[in-house]
């Protein structure tokens, strides 16, 4: 089996791809790599300062957009202001364990931004995608539990890291039913997910103090077994370009899934329960006002650039 690299990416002229969260981590290594490869590359980001800057070290054509997906307003927004087609969106941003915060809507910040806010954004875009759509989950996922009556921890105490592992999980079976939705409306487009293996991103810069425990143990760890955010970055490219199936789940294939060059892996038990998946979305659907937007001849019409990666 070849090994999966970035020189492997094809020509991707006259494509277009939308990284949220392009301007650090995976996602910038992601974005760089794409837009090296000829892609108009669009940074969704929350600081548009931070993106410019990002952007200033890419080679290719990269714009930068404001989005702030702990704002349903800014996603909307962002939303309405696209014209054009979309070819690729990953779906990158991400928090990881911070202290207890709202959206403006009073969601929990990581069910909101991980899961609630890139749930709004697929589908208030998916009329203009035409080939996939790529969302970042997590190992974490295996330890996550959806709680539907305490989705946004406002009755039990706030705990960080099963709001995280609650958020990667709902990131899997966000793609699995969207692959299920876009399959019944008879859209090409394919729904896939990745996630990096241990990346030693700013994922946890908030942990910087170095009296935390949690730092403590989070240096250990990433400065033995991390890989680099390029190395990190190759399963969401994987599952962005590779002929791949929909609902297919790329990660690191080397031990314990935590570095290594990126295949298809395996998920939980959890991320393959097709009835949770529906009833997630439904939830989903209730809380952010959003529905899926696509018509089967919506699906023929738009979709009309084949997925040729």
């Amino acid at each position: 089996m070849t090994t999966f690299t970035s020189a492997q990416l094809p020509d991707l002229t006259g494509r277009t791809v939308v990284v949220t969260g392009g301007n650090s981590g995976i996602g910038r290594a992601a974005a760089r790599a794409l837009a090296g490869s000829g892609a108009r590359v669009v940074l969704a980001v929350r600081d548009p300062a931070k993106g410019r800057a990002a952007a200033a070290t890419m080679t290719g054509d990269v714009d930068v957009r404001r989005l702030d997906l702990a704002a349903l307003a800014s996603v909307r927004a962002f939303a309405e202001n696209f014209t054009g087609p979309i070819d690729v969106l990953i779906n990158n941003a991400g928090l990881m364990v911070p202290p207890l915060g709202r959206t403006e809507e009073g969601f929990e910040l990581q069910i909101g931004v991980n899961h609630l806010g890139h749930f709004a954004l697929t589908n208030l875009l998916l009329p203009r995608i035409r080939q996939r759509v790529v969302t970042v989950s997590s190992n974490a996922h295996r330890a996550g539990r959806i709680d539907f009556d305490d989705l946004n921890w406002t009755r039990r105490p706030y705990r960080a890291f099963p709001a995280y592992a609650q958020s990667k999980l709902a990131n899997l079976l966000f793609t699995a039913e969207l692959h299920r939705r876009l399959t019944g409306a008879g859209s090409p487009v394919r729904a896939t997910a990745a996630h990096p293996g241990l990346a030693a991103t700013n994922l946890l810069a908030h942990l910087d103090d170095e009296r935390s425990p949690l730092q403590r143990l989070r240096a250990a760890v990433t400065d033995r077994l991390s890989q680099s955010d390029d190395d990190g970055a190759l399963p969401t490219l994987y599952a962005a370009v590779a002929d791949v199936p929909g609902g297919s789940y790329a990660g690191p294939g080397g031990l314990l899934q935590g570095r290594g060059a990126p295949e298809l892996v395996s998920r939980s038990r959890a991320a393959r329960d097709d009835a949770l998946a529906r009833r997630l979305w439904a939830r989903s659907e209730e809380l952010t006002g959003v529905t899926f937007r696509l018509a089967t001849s919506q699906a023929t019409n738009v979709a009309s650039a084949p997925d040729e990666t």
